[in-house]
């Protein structure tokens, strides 16, 4: 299955294995909670799926990678203990906490959560003297002779075979305890993660072009040479980094990410080609909506990878319009939420600016210990992080007006307020104008064609363009989506009934 399954089937099974009936007992008694164990490819995103379904599940995440472990610290070090059998007293081998257990016990005192997830990664990977004490964990669900704490799931995950020389086969009676899901890459499951993260768009482009680039693993003469989603993802971030801070982006750098060679310098030279392809059609002018006449006749004439470049580079900057509306409610949201508190808590003896600035510290509050719980994404934790910056600003302003309270206080506050609600009406319109300019080149450029196709099943992809089409009505949008997209999704079923 793909990764976006995977990390349902992990949601389901942790709020499967964490409920209780009305007595306070597990729904699922405890010894029939399987262990989840993933299987797939390295690369594809295992690690990042378990990061996203303790914060869903509100649960804390405890992460190994059990190749780090030697059998001491995973099962604990011996020692000698006396004990009375029959009136004798005798010496007995005991051992001290599992490095791993006492973990769980730390994550649980420093977070305040008592459930969680404790995820061993590489678990078919361990070495001859640690794998009897892998096999009893996911058996018995102990380090040694301390059990994993109740409320608490086990995942593993591991390598099939053919990525990696030591991995173990596991038993029948081992995998007949486990909850045993395979993973496959997967590129339009993973795009919905990339829009979601903005992965550089140009990466995207390309991978729309080179399908089979996405996850390449191939064993030659000369040893692996591969592509992993992993790899496109880190990529991203350091060509953001490196465009900001104006440094070179070339092969050399892309192929320490890219570890294949041929796909490096294919993508090197796409990369130039994206860069080029942005200046050359004015995308930012066209979108601005000013005249695109001779930009027809240059697309016009283009190959079939100039043209998806420019559907790609139009797309980056509609996203880009619409996130930054999106971003911008969410942090209106939450001042008003802040504010709609003090106002119900309002003092007519308080000075405003000692309120607000007490439940702002409220906010600070709420933040630091999701971020501690690691229940906070990046974009949540900028959310935060924004409006406790515009709430210390209304401090600062009602400092200013002097020791203002009560009703006269919040009205101030209001005014202040409005600023918000017009920079999010405005980044709103200009969204909208946005993707209405997208709308125009299409029609004269790519009018029914595939390149609006595509443009339509990438917005479709992206979280934050579903939800902002939630509430502006593009009678384009949903007209296209009707004629291109049902016809497309049509002839694919009839694609599929002839192959069968």
């Amino acid at each position: 299955m793909n990764i976006k399954r995977a990390k349902q089937e992990i949601i389901d099974a942790v709020e499967a294995y964490l409920s209780k009936d009305e007595y306070g007992d597990w729904l699922i008694p405890r010894v029939c909670q399987r262990p989840i164990l993933l299987l797939g490819a390295p690369g594809i995103g295992k690690t990042q799926i378990m990061e996203q379904a303790a914060r869903e599940c509100g649960v804390a995440l405890v992460a190994y990678s059990i190749t780090h472990h030697t059998r001491q610290s995973a099962i604990g070090l011996p020692f000698i203990s006396k004990k009375q059998y029959g009136g004798q007293e005798y010496s007995v081998t005991e051992y001290t906490m599992s490095e791993i257990v006492a973990s769980v016990y730390d994550k649980m005192e420093e977070t305040g959560l008592s459930e969680g997830i404790l995820f061993i990664d590489e678990i078919n990977c361990v070495s001859e003297t640690l794998a009897p004490a892998m096999l009893q964990f996911l058996q018995c669900k102990t380090f040694g002779n301390h059990a994993i704490p109740e409320g608490w799931v086990i995942v593993a995950a591991g390598n099939p075979p053919e990525y990696n020389k030591s991995v173990r086969d596991f038993d029948v009676v081992t995998l007949d305890r486990v909850k045993k899901i395979p993973v496959e890459p997967d590129l339009d499951v993973w795009k919905e993660y990339a829009y979601k993260e903005g992965i550089h768009p140009a990466i995207l482009s390309y991978l729309n072009l080179r399908n089979s680039y996405f996850y390449k693993m191939e064993t030659t003469v000369e040893g692996r040479k591969f592509a992993t989603p992993r790899g496109w993802e880190d990529l991203s971030r350091i060509i953001q980094v490196y465009e900001q801070l104006k440094k070179t982006v070339d092969a050399d750098l892309i192929l320490q990410y890219i570890q294949h060679p041929k796909i490096a310098r294919d993508f090197a030279s796409y990369y130039d080609l994206y860069q080029k392809y942005q200046a050359d059609y004015q995308v930012e002018a066209i979108l601005r909506g000013e005249s695109f006449d001779r930009m027809l006749a240059k697309v016009a004439h283009a190959s079939f990878d100039e043209r998806m470049s420019v559907v790609h580079l139009l797309l980056s900057g509609v996203r880009k319009a619409i996130r930054r509306a999106m971003e911008q409610e969410a942090v209106t949201e939450k001042v008003f939420e802040v504010l709609k508190d003090l106002k119900m808590n309002l003092d007519e003896t308080e000075e405003t600016a000692a309120a607000l600035e007490r439940f702002t510290s409220l906010l600070e509050t709420e933040r630091e210990k999701k971020k501690k719980q690691e229940l906070l994404d990046h974009q949540e934790d900028v959310i935060y992080k924004e409006s406790i910056r515009i709430l210390g600003s209304y401090q600062a302003e009602l400092r200013l007006k002097g020791a203002l309270k009560g009703e006269e206080g919040f009205d101030t506050l209001k005014a202040l307020f409005a600023r918000e609600k017009e920079a999010y009406e405005a980044f709103f319109t200009e969204a909208g104008e946005t993707l209405e300019h997208a709308f125009d080149f299409f029609e004269a450029a790519f009018l029914n064609s595939q390149e609006l196709v595509v443009f339509l099943s990438e917005l479709n992809t992206d979280w934050n363009s579903i939800e902002f089409l939630k509430e502006y009505d593009c009678e384009r949008y949903y007209r296209y989506n009707k004629e291109l997209l049902f016809e497309d999704r049509s002839a694919r079923i009839k694609k599929r009934i002839e192959a069968l």
